[in-house]
């Protein structure tokens, strides 16, 4: 006889116990030799003239092989270049050219058994160029990581050696670089003795080690700028106007590379190589990653990645896609929608297969607690496998998106990102519920999405009158209502560009503080909340606000005011009697605003699927593009032309065919995590899960500290605060609403979750409940395959396979015997114990807690 588990000596009841328990899942290229003429395609040079100004110029050749079908391949690696005058340049790495004498010459280049040819002309070889320090020397400094925020480009320096972060503040570290430290870091009369460059080469000890090499280009940028004198940035010269990156994107093969080119616009019209002086990051190494030199390469993951390239306080992104297969994808999805084509496409120009419909029973669930947080009853789901109509998915979301559930559900979504929050402070209450009923209202009533953004940040009076001002109540400053706006209305994280350049964008301080000076009128006072028959000593203080017909604020970079100022756009003067923010929310609210709309298009996007087109769903930015641009424009678009509609929004993602889509992966699309070509499972939240564990077990639930008026909570989602006790909801990661990101919500599962729901007294009690399912389900005298196929829908929306309904019956069976099979005493409680151990094995598994 082979192994049996270590549990099969227990008596027989239990071991169809522990059977159960296993079988539901609880918790615990090759390279051709040579080309045929017709495979060849053609060689594509770039640029296509190369001008070497000065000894110290240099340019990168950019070898593309376009093959006859259209595709592009770098063999930049691979070429062999030949100047016919080698006495003009000279070569150095892989199609770097560098100037030797004045002249014109061409460069002939062969690769992949085609050829071609640049112009190459070389103007003042022998004059040495001054070295701009904002253009050259901080470049360097940032490409090694010398200004960094883990060097010495942190707030409180390295050493006592301070930079800004990422040379965006030039003229501050020419005065810490030149003055500081009775000026020792630099040496004019002795370049190579110069203590920054002699620490930064590894020349002298220095903590970060060695981060240019001696010899190198950079080490002899630092010295020639030294040797000229140690110039600082001058107004006088040219400012640099934008970044271009060549090419702006290619579709990659496994294996294959992709060298960029980084070319620098300034504003007095010359534009430079910087190809070797940007800094590069990929958002997503696993599908493309990139080198110091600006080369990309494909991972080990299909999708698509955005590499950036940072120079002198630019940015400019590289798009690299990299597919599955060459070949063309087939099947049978159906795009009705735009949004579902533009999906679509994307599988196409990735080489995926989506996954086929999901079954009805899954679908009905996934939507009732997408749109409710409520699991949906046995009666609901057969209703809905028994409709044949070929518009069912789209009555079932009617009926969900005008249940009260629905209201409460994203009214609770809504406070958690705008942080409705008591506090633990019972003087709050008021306002905390009054904000959470209006926007329980706002979403019950589907009012407008600008309109609702207007009435929160125009908000002014008390909670009383106006519960919106309760946004306000932790916002006290400008920058903070910066931060919150932008992150929760703009789906941008501005906050770097309070202090310093934003890193990853064009956003400077004075976009940040302009921004921040709408809000500079808006003022706060404090007054007596006055009932009918009580002494003013007794009644609470409330915070009105009010906008006053003056006040300023400063810009933190020139300590000076700043008039109110969109993004990207001009200061403006405001009369006395107009409130700023009006202004502020027209230019928000626009249809043409680039950020609105998108904004909350991806938020509600990434509700429903687990993860935005934009991820992080809340900073949208260059460097960060959407995974699919076409799908997020589709989004944005319905949205304002259905009058900013977010039931409409809802709806149309819904009923889309990506979300009919099935969890279960095919062949090549399980790793994708992008290009939503199946359902992506997600945990359900605390308050959702909250739920589902008391529907099932049929116990209500009770949280202290409740209204006693009609709108008391009797679920976890309709609770309008944080400061409701709850250990479930803690330990499941309800959020405190200390910040206005989404990613406060803890998702990932823990111990102490699992512990809870195996052996706490409160799961316990709730199984156990006398009146509560199992006990109802001992009692019932329908038979008992009925009453399981009912438990199993109740709990996972399905009916249980044959193996697992024999199990689950041979235990019920067994529950109120002996390991004889003779009837025990208390049959009764013996037969409850059974039905509360199936449900307790059911709320355990993975698939009860999932959303699949």
């Amino acid at each position: 006889m082979g192994s049996v588990p270590a549990w099969w000596g227990v008596s027989r009841p239990m071991r169809n116990f522990f059977a159960l328990f296993a079988l539901l899942g609880i918790l615990l290229p090759a390279c051709p030799v040579a080309l045929c003429a017709d495979e060849a395609g053609s060689l594509e040079l770039f640029p296509a003239k190369v001008l070497l100004q000065g000894r110290d110029a240099s340019a990168q050749i950019l070898v593309t092989r376009v093959r006859q079908d259209g595709r592009r391949e770098d063999v930049t690696q691979s070429a062999r270049f030949s100047p016919a005058n080698p006495a003009l340049l000279t070569l150095r790495g892989e199609g770097r050219v560098f100037p030797l004498m004045d002249g014109v010459t061409t460069l002939r280049v062969e690769a992949a058994g085609l050829s071609g040819s640049v112009t190459v002309e070389v103007n003042g070889s022998q004059v040495a160029t001054p070295v701009s320090f904002t253009h050259q020397v901080v470049p360097v400094l940032t490409r090694f990581g010398c200004n960094s925020g883990g060097c010495h480009g942190k707030l409180s320096g390295q050493n006592g050696f301070r930079l800004s972060l990422l040379g965006f503040d030039p003229d501050l570290d020419f005065i810490t670089l030149v003055s500081e430290n009775r000026g020792r870091r630099v040496c004019v009369d002795a370049p190579g003795q110069s203590l920054f460059v002699l620490k930064a080469t590894g020349q002298v000890a220095h903590g970060g080690g060695r981060k240019i090499e001696p010899g190198s280009d950079e080490h002899r940028v630092l010295e020639r700028w030294v040797a000229g004198g140690a110039r600082g940035p001058s107004s006088s010269e040219a400012a640099l106007k934008r970044l271009e990156v060549v090419p702006a994107g290619n579709v990659f093969t496994r294996d294959a590379r992709q060298q960029m080119v980084v070319l620098a616009h300034y504003s007095d019209g010359r534009v430079d190589d910087v190809t070797r002086m940007a800094q590069y990051e990929s958002n997503d190494p696993e599908v493309a990653g990139v080198d110091p030199l600006g080369v990309v390469r494909a991972g080990t993951r299909s999708g698509e990645a955005a590499v950036m390239a940072r120079f002198s306080g630019s940015v400019e992104v590289f798009r690299a896609r990299v597919p599955l297969t060459s070949g063309p994808m087939t099947s049978t999805f159906v795009a009705n929608l735009p949004i579902d084509r533009a999906v679509r496409d994307r599988w196409s120009q990735l080489g995926l297969k989506p996954s086929p419909r999901a079954e009805d029973a899954v679908f009905i669930r996934r939507m009732c607690l997408d749109l409710t947080g409520t699991l949906p009853t046995p009666a609901e789901v057969a209703a809905f496998e028994a409709d044949s109509t070929p518009d069912k998915d789209g009555k079932l979301a009617d009926r969900l998106l005008a249940r009260p559930e629905h209201a409460y559900y994203f009214a609770g979504k809504w406070a958690d990102v705008l942080r409705v929050k008591r506090g633990n402070q019972a003087e709050r209450a008021f306002g905390t519920f009054a904000f959470h009923r209006w926007l329980f209202e706002a979403v019950s009533s589907d009012m407008p999405y600008d309109r609702m953004t207007r009435e929160i940040l125009l908000a002014t009076g008390d909670e009383e009158r106006s519960p919106t001002t309760v946004w306000f109540k932790d916002l006290q400053t400008p920058d903070l209502m910066v931060d919150n706006l932008s992150q929760v209305f703009m789906g941008t994280r501005l906050q770097c560009a309070q202090c310093h350049h934003h890193p990853y964008e064009r956003w400077s301080q004075d976009d940040y503080w302009g921004l921040a000076a709408f809000f500079g009128r808006l003022s706060r006072k404090n007054i007596t909340a006055m009932s009918r028959g009580t002494q003013q000593q007794n009644n609470p203080q409330r915070s009105f606000y009010y906008n006053r017909p003056s006040g300023t604020v400063n810009n933190k970079r020139t300590g000076k005011p700043i008039l109110p100022t969109t993004l990207d756009g001009k200061g403006q003067e405001i009369a006395p009697e107009d409130d700023p923010r009006r202004l502020l929310v027209d230019w928000l609210t626009s249809p043409e605003n680039p950020f609105f709309a998108k904004a909350v298009a991806n938020r509600y996007w990434a509700h429903f699927f687990s993860r935005g087109i934009v991820e992080p769903l809340d900073d949208m930015r260059v460097t960060n593009p959407p995974s699919n641009p076409a799908l997020l424009d589709a989004l944005a678009s319905h949205l304002v032309s259905d009058g900013y509609s977010l039931r409409s929004l809802c709806k149309r993602i819904v009923t889309s065919g990506i979300y009919r889509l099935a969890s279960e992966p095919v062949e090549g699309n399980a790793p994708d995590r992008q290009s939503f070509a199946r359902y992506y499972p997600k945990r359900m939240s605390a308050e959702v899960l909250h739920d589902a564990v008391h529907a099932v077990a049929a116990a209500p639930a009770s949280f202290p500290g409740l209204p006693t008026d009609r709108h008391a909570p009797i679920r976890a989602i309709m609770l309008p605060d944080e400061s409701f006790s709850s250990y479930f909801l803690d330990v499941f990661g309800r959020p405190q609403r200390l910040s206005p990101c989404e990613c406060e919500r803890v998702s990932e599962a823990n111990l102490a979750q699992v512990l809870h729901m195996l052996n706490s007294e409160e799961i316990q009690g709730k199984i156990g409940r006398a009146d509560g399912r199992a006990d109802k389900l001992a009692k019932d005298p329908r038979p008992a395959e009925e009453k399981v196929n009912e438990l199993f829908v109740y709990a996972l929306g399905h009916k249980p396979d044959p193996a697992k309904l024999k199990l689950a019956l041979d235990h019920l069976s067994a529950a109120g015997k002996d390991e004889k099979g003779k009837e025990l005493p208390n049959k009764d409680a013996a037969k409850k114990r059974g039905w509360e151990n199936l449900l307790w094995a059911l709320i355990n598994t993975r698939e009860f807690s999932w959303i699949r």
